[in-house]
């Protein structure tokens, strides 16, 4: 159906000016979409060849209103409708050509032997104050000392598992119960070597920088999806022997006509000949294994996380019985008013936000 404006005027591809179009490409082959006039070009680009205002502001992730306004600058403007208007005020000391240069060292470059841009460097690289670099980080977000991680599942069977655990989670079955399994190893019984020193106003809780080790535990937990509730147990070794008991210590908590579903994910103890054994007796169980490299799908990832951050890492623990005792309080404390967490990622928005992570490392040039 052709897309029409609120008048009803049907809207028609947008012709581009000539020697519009290879400055318009260099700006859309930016490797990063925060690049602001990447994302004006492509609106133009877009338009021209026949894209409606709704397709493109659902392709970039904008909205109709902004694809429209840049569609009608480039209209009225050509190139320059593209830039930001002036404000009121004390002008501006950087120049739109010299921000360009500087968002594009930021975004695109690394300077020589280093590994990323201090606002000096890039000051000097740019011939701008380092003050202004500042303020162009701060405005557009940019953090060039920081960095994430990522990894990309080579599953083969990645759409079949995502599609299959998903549906679990936003369409668990009738009378059957998810429950999220994994073990969190090698936690630390770590104690310091002297007091800490409170927190108080004006200054923050502080602890000395060594430590003293006294041992590790390993807790497993499944999951409920549903209610939110944990089942736990902490061994001292994480081997194939300790999962299966944990296994069975679940299995005991059940009722024995219940249904359940079990996500794990391809840890080796968690596929033991042994253990393989024991699942294949449960013939109300079912196995749901998440993708390679793509334990993020488990939910128990997710309270381990919470544990972590609320429990342990702060925490002083003389002995590995002082660590287990408090692991075993917090969950009992979670269980008296467990919240299950909310999923609402559908397996097709997954997907695409894969897509858009893989363009993006396809831009690099890697």
């Amino acid at each position: 159906m052709t897309e029409k404006t609120r008048r009803g005027k049907q809207l028609k591809p947008q012709r581009i000016r000539k020697g519009d179009r290879e400055v318009l490409d260099s700006w859309a082959r930016r490797p990063t979409s925060a690049q602001r006039f990447a994302f004006r070009a492509r609106i133009v680009i877009m338009s021209e060849e026949g894209k409606s205002v709704t397709e493109i502001a659902k392709e970039l992730g904008s909205t109709r209103m902004t694809v429209g306004k840049w569609r009608e600058r480039y209209r009225k403007e050509g190139i320059g409708g593209l830039h930001d208007e002036a404000r009121p005020g004390r002008p501006r000391t950087v120049v739109d050509n010299k921000l360009d240069e500087i968002m594009a060292k930021t975004l695109e470059t690394k300077p020589q032997n280093r590994t990323q841009w201090s606002t000096r460097t890039l000051a000097s690289e740019c011939g701008v104050s380092h003050s202004s670099v500042h303020r162009i980080w701060r405005a557009f977000g940019l953090q060039s000392h920081t960095e994430s991680t990522f990894k990309l599942s080579t599953d083969p069977y990645f759409v079949d598992k995502v599609q299959d655990i998903v549906g679990l989670y936003l369409s668990p079955p009738q009378n059957a119960i998810v429950l999220c399994v994994d073990e969190k190893s090698q936690i630390q019984a770590l104690d310091r070597t002297q007091p800490l020193l409170p927190k108080g106003l004006g200054y923050a809780e502080s602890r000395t920088h060594d430590y003293e080790r006294h041992g590790t535990t390993n807790l497993f937990a499944a999951f409920n999806t549903l209610t939110g509730e944990v089942i736990a147990r902490c061994h001292a070794y994480h081997r194939h022997q300790e999962f299966l008991k944990f296994l069975k210590d679940v299995k005991d908590q059940l009722a024995d006509d219940q249904e359940v579903h079990l996500v794990m994910d391809n840890y080796g103890t968690h596929k033991a000949p042994k253990v393989n054994a024991w699942l294949a007796r449960q013939k109300k169980w079912h196995i749901h294994f998440t993708p390679t490299s793509a334990s993020w799908l488990n939910q128990v990832e997710r309270f381990f996380a919470k544990i972590t951050s609320d429990s342990i890492r702060r925490g002083t623990f003389p002995s590995v019985a002082s660590l287990e005792r408090a692991i075993h309080q917090y969950i009992d404390n979670h269980n008296e008013n467990p919240k299950p967490f909310v999923w609402k990622a559908t397996a097709e928005e997954i997907f695409a936000k894969l897509e858009r992570l893989c363009k993006r490392i396809n831009n690099t040039g890697h």
